[in-house]
């Protein structure tokens, strides 16, 4: 199934709410969301074997570059309303 499909009702919220792109973007930075949160809660149970206090090196390496590209797409938002409200005055 593909993202459109399986999210289907959330895209047409979102899309509705901020247009297409942008409603696409928020989509994408739920998704984002979501996965950071399930590589969090893995990373309790996959620590690394040198140091038991943080998160296995492949964890720790997901985790940011989830958190790399959420920052990405936020960027991208803010742009694109920076753009929506200039065109505007």
């Amino acid at each position: 199934m593909s993202a459109f499909e399986e999210h289907k009702e959330e895209l047409e919220h979102y899309e509705q709410m901020f247009g297409r792109e942008r409603g696409r973007l928020a989509v994408s930075l739920d998704r984002l969301t979501n996965a950071l949160v399930l590589v969090g809660q893995h990373g309790v149970y996959c620590t690394s074997q040198r140091n038991p206090t943080v998160p296995a090196m492949d964890v720790r390496i997901i985790a940011n570059e989830l958190t790399s590209a959420k920052e990405l797409v936020q960027s991208v938002m803010e742009e694109l309303r920076r753009t929506k409200d200039d065109a505007q005055t």
